[in-house]
């Protein structure tokens, strides 16, 4: 009995670093930028001195961005794709497979691609989600679908977040699907989208087609398997349910079939240009965090980055020491107490000091729901918002998708938004001094996070992974 215990001890050990070894040292290594795409990449070639077919606005409001989201679909005629990094079965994500369902019947084509992650968390075993893939116009696939037979691609994550309709009109942010982000339904975070539309789609200067490709270019990778539904028995009350809900949304908002002033809503447009990173799931070289520094360091103006958390290396310090040298630039994050995230929390309690030796202006936002925006606003015409957050995780390990927008309108937009934040925020003095306004209440760290903060300090060395 004891040699048998030994045996299982030793095997179940065996096992678990195997999985802890797999998962860790493949991501260690990070790459650096090559000389190939550095030679392709030119900051002035997200400019343009005319106006473009497209028109562009910011979506700010979470309740805004839910109901965009369900009247583009009402709306679509031809094909629908959704690429989130997770989508739930909760209130908002009803009602988004409510209506994908009803655009699938009535011969839509969908296309609907999430990350393994959400997957193994809030789609496999969910009937809402099976009854949308039976539907003969739906095709659901997962990026990277977990497995612990292979930990060396457990860290390859899929973040990026977009919405196409049709040929004229898209959406892209930092929103996932589901509650925090979308709607009005109890807990919440607040973010960002970019909608952007066109009246000639055929246009070849329609950002559009960019989006087009790079979705087919990871629909299309054999890490993205499909998703098989369950059988009619299964799936029919899930089916039921999300018609009747269908139905429900269309009563309570009859105007989602109406067809939006997208002239009005948007601004014009001079250029507008995807980055990415790339999208296999080893470990990235940074591409997109090259490109966003590039664009800041051949620019007029004043720079302002929101992120939601900030965790760098060297590299990406240096490259905000460069920028912040030749330019006044502003970085607002959230405070540690107001961050949804601990492990932003407990690295930026760290490195603060390093953040400050950058030259950035910093900011910490206080208002209480922690804030999930991925944007800078350069000068008065380049605005970038999307999915990449400051970390080196955006940075080195997940797909990333960032739209670099040249409009002196939507600039403008994004810093009266940009502005409404850092009003309910105070001012970095030092690592341990603020400049904090009357109106201003800092947030305070709760006990249990707190405690997860402390724990999460003594992992830091696996803050290239966090």
């Amino acid at each position: 009995m004891k040699k048998a215990a030994i045996i299982l001890f030793s095997t179940i050990l065996i096992c678990i670093l195997y999985l802890l070894f797999g998962m860790i040292l493949p991501y260690r290594p990070q790459p650096a930028v090559s000389r190939e795409y550095q030679a392709s990449f030119r900051a002035e070639d997200c400019y343009s001195d005319s106006v473009s077919c497209e028109r562009a606005c910011i979506l700010e409001d979470n309740e805004d961005a839910l109901r965009e989201r369900l009247r583009m679909i009402e709306q679509a005629e031809d094909r629908i794709i959704l690429s989130t990094f997770e989508i739930r079965a909760d209130e908002s994500g009803k009602d988004m497979l409510a209506m994908l369902l009803a655009a699938a019947e009535r011969g839509v084509s969908v296309k609907l691609l999430s990350d393994g992650m959400g997957a193994l968390l809030r789609m496999d075993r969910s009937e809402y989600f099976h009854a949308l893939a039976a539907n003969e116009n739906v095709e659901i696939r997962i990026y990277n679908r977990i497995s612990l037979l292979s930990p060396w691609k457990i860290m390859g994550r899929l973040h990026d977040k977009y919405v196409i309709v049709d040929k004229d009109l898209y959406l892209l942010g930092g929103r996932n699907t589901y509650d925090y982000f979308l709607g009005d339904n109890g807990y919440k975070n607040y973010d960002r989208d970019v909608l952007v539309y066109t009246a000639d789609p055929d246009s070849a200067e329609s950002s559009i087609h960019q989006l087009e490709a790079y979705f087919e270019s990871v629909w299309d990778l054999k890490a993205c398997t499909p998703f098989k539904a369950w059988s009619e028995k299964r799936i029919a009350a899930a089916r039921t349910e999300l018609e009747e809900r269908c139905r429900t949304i269309r009563a309570q908002d009859p105007a989602l079939s109406e067809k939006a002033d997208y002239e009005a809503m948007t601004f014009e447009v001079n250029k507008i240009t995807l980055l990415s990173n790339p999208t296999h799931v080893r470990s990235k070289e940074p591409t997109l965090f090259y490109s966003l520094a590039e664009l800041m360091k051949h620019s007029e103006g004043e720079i302002s980055i929101h992120t939601p958390y900030i965790i760098c290396n060297d590299w990406m310090y240096d490259a905000f020491r460069e920028i912040c040298e030749t330019h006044p630039t502003r970085l607002l994050t959230n405070s540690a107490a107001n961050n949804g995230n601990p492990f932003g929390a407990s690295d930026y309690l760290l490195n603060k000091e390093k953040l400050i030796d950058t030259g950035f202006t910093i900011y910490e936002y206080e208002g209480g729901v922690s804030y999930h925006g991925k944007s800078i606003a350069i000068g008065d015409r380049m605005s970038v918002v999307g999915s990449f957050n400051m970390d080196m995780r955006s940075a080195y390990l997940d797909t990333e998708l960032m739209l670099a927008i040249d409009s002196e309108g939507v600039n403008r937009q994004l810093r009266e938004n940009m502005q409404t934040y850092e009003a309910s925020s105070v001012k970095v003095l030092d690592p341990d001094h603020y400049e904090i306004p009357g109106h201003v209440t800092r947030q305070t760290l709760t006990a249990q996070k707190a405690r997860r903060i402390r724990i999460l300090k003594l992992l830091n060395w696996l803050r290239f992974l966090m």
